[in-house]
């Protein structure tokens, strides 16, 4: 489970990387984010009404009402924040976005943690020259929450991102065996707006041999060893 990850691309990079029209960039001079937790915002490449690609603000995480097991009552809804990639077709939470809103989750890494007390810190990156990290997307989905589910500052679009098995780099760090679905610059066309059976076609382990670790670190803080 993918619970942290960072973007630290300037907003004119991802707009020109992503193929944004400057009209519809709408993070006006957004700082970057090192370190991206459930429920925190982040920039998001989703297509508007008109199919035109936008830079969009999102809170990460699909909401879900829950109650207490001891009282009954409401209580803070969890983020759902990864979508598994045998369960988009099966579940509610997620077969209508997948069908009708996919989109492109900017990023320079993400974090897998390994262990307890201490627990090491793993940050994975494209295969570059030293710890450069280079803007990839993360496949994506989002939907309009129910706005009594939110903070009252977050935006009423979530994302979520897209999961599968992990390759052999990721593997060993992830218990269970999972990282998120990396695409290629030449697949985003497809994602945003394919068809189902193409989508699913692009859902696979990213290649190890084209990924590195770029940091790895015990104790430290989370938001800041994304930098």
């Amino acid at each position: 489970m993918c619970d942290l990850y960072s973007n630290t691309t300037a907003v004119e990079a991802m707009r020109q990387l992503f193929d944004v029209d400057a009209s519809h960039n709408h993070l006006g001079n957004a700082r970057p984010r090192p370190g991206i937790h459930p429920k925190g915002t982040a920039p998001v490449v989703a297509l508007d009404d008109d199919g035109d690609r936008e830079l969009v603000e999102m809170s990460w995480g699909f909401r879900a009402p829950q109650v207490s097991k001891r009282t009954g009552k409401p209580i803070k809804p969890a983020a759902w924040n990864n979508a598994r990639d045998d369960k988009l077709m099966k579940s509610g939470l997620w077969k209508g976005s997948f069908a009708e809103r996919r989109c492109l989750v900017p990023a320079s890494s993400f974090n897998e943690t390994m262990g307890q007390k201490p627990a090491t810190d793993y940050w994975f990156a494209l295969a570059g020259d030293g710890d450069d990290r280079a803007p990839f997307a993360i496949a994506g989905l989002w939907r309009v929450e129910r706005e009594d589910l939110l903070e009252p500052e977050h935006p009423r679009r979530v994302h979520t991102m897209v999961t599968t098995e992990a390759n052999d780099l990721v593997r060993p760090i992830h218990a269970k065996g999972r990282m998120p679905v990396i695409l290629r610059h030449d697949d985003y066309e497809t994602w945003l707006t394919g068809s189902l059976e193409e989508a699913a076609a692009l859902i696979k382990p990213y290649p190890s041999d084209e990924m590195q670790i770029v940091l790895k670190g015990i104790g430290e803080k989370r938001d800041e060893a994304g930098l």
